[in-house]
């Protein structure tokens, strides 16, 4: 992450140096949270998963998601059409790869999530799709089990 890109952001509620997230994070965590690396498509624990309850940062804790703006968007990765709470991610431009995406971070420590797409005609009420890694989400299920239902 360039500090160009980082002046426009505030600044995160939790800062630690990169050894303290070294600590906290296992490698692979921390290549995705914290080097804005990304798993392989649908190899991650959350990628189908339909258990009602709320998805958290995983470097910080904070809640990003729930599992009601989850839906079945078979790109390979956790898709959501809403955060939690407005304020719970930040969006930045991102021009790597040589093209133009909209990168996700937790609000609250900054980590990497993933990217956010528009306009790709998913039937859902946002046409939003949060493509979010599931290694850096961490799911607390709800009293209910199973959603039961295609999301």
């Amino acid at each position: 992450m360039s500090s160009d890109s980082e002046t426009s952001l505030p600044a995160p509620k939790i800062e630690l140096t990169p050894q303290e997230w070294r600590t906290r994070l296992t490698p692979q965590e921390y290549a995705v949270l914290r080097d804005a690396a990304t798993e392989r498509a649908f190899t991650g624990e959350y990628t189908d998963t339909e258990t009602a309850g709320v998805y958290e940062c995983r470097a910080c804790g904070a809640e990003l998601f729930r599992s009601a703006e989850k839906f079945h968007s078979h790109c390979g990765w956790p898709s959501f059409f809403d955060p939690a709470e407005s304020d719970a991610v930040l969006l930045r431009a991102d021009d790597t790869l040589g093209m133009r995406r909209v990168e996700v971070l937790c609000a609250t420590c900054h980590s990497h999530l993933g990217h956010v797409f528009e306009g790709e005609g998913y039937p859902t009420p946002t046409d939003k799709r949060y493509c979010i890694n599931s290694i850096a989400l961490r799911l607390h299920p709800s009293d209910n089990a199973t959603r039961g239902e295609d999301g």
